[in-house]
């Protein structure tokens, strides 16, 4: 993974005395983590709290629903922890990206988002478990992509650089095609927020909210809300 600037990954201070759990099997997530001096173990939600797009919701909408599901699949098998769930897509005119099933799919996606401004949404839960409290946030990040070659396409799609990518592409592979607009959220394009990670940990006593443990069988019953 390409470095961010240190500006991007504030350190670590959660005054929560929990141990910090990553419910994502996602490696940039994880380096994301190590690099900015957080101490964290990974336990990756189940794959039935990742539901899809359901036809109402806005992009938006969606990775916040999806965080908050992967933080509640995961404290319902824990007894103590504070869980740290997130969801990033990408959004172009209308359009939800999420991970490119196969080549032709990235290609699709690619062909949509070149040459145009588009947006990255990754949404965030945490949720302690000790204290049945959560606390969640969608940060956004606007993205110029320049309009790309078909040298330049057939090499990004050759190298699998999209793959298990929102968009198909990857911010921290250093493609000189595609930069954050202004001083928006590197670390969101990649998949975490770290700027507002850090904010929502410092504040988490005052902001989180009260909420009752879900079990296994109420998460995966609610997959019925989705269409």
């Amino acid at each position: 993974m390409t470095d961010l600037p240190r500006a991007e990954l504030p350190g670590s201070g959660s005054p929560n005395p929990e141990s910090l759990i990553l419910a994502s099997g996602s490696p940039r997530r994880a380096q994301l983590l190590s690099a900015a001096g957080y101490e964290f173990s990974v336990q990756p939600a189940s794959d039935s709290a990742e539901c899809g797009i359901c036809s109402r919701e806005t992009a938006p909408e969606m990775v916040g629903r999806l965080a908050y599901r992967k933080a509640a699949d995961v404290v319902a098998r824990i007894d103590d922890g504070l869980v740290l769930a997130a969801d990033t897509v990408a959004s172009c005119v209308g359009n939800i990206l999420g991970k490119p099933h196969n080549r032709d799919h990235a290609e699709e996606m690619l062909r949509l988002l070149s040459g145009r401004n588009h947006d990255v949404f990754t949404g965030v839960c945490i949720w302690s478990r000790r204290e049945e409290k959560f606390v969640a946030d969608v940060v956004r990040t606007r993205l110029q992509m320049s309009e790309l070659t078909e040298e330049q396409l057939t090499e990004h799609l050759d190298s699998l650089r999209w793959e298990g990518k929102a968009g198909a592409f990857g911010f921290q592979d250093g493609n000189d095609w595609l930069k954050v607009i202004g001083s928006d959220s590197e670390s969101n394009v990649v998949g975490l927020p770290m700027e507002r990670l850090a904010e929502l940990l410092e504040n988490f006593e005052q902001n989180a909210e009260k909420i009752t443990t879900p079990t296994i069988d109420s998460i995966e019953s609610s997959d019925s809300s989705c269409s």
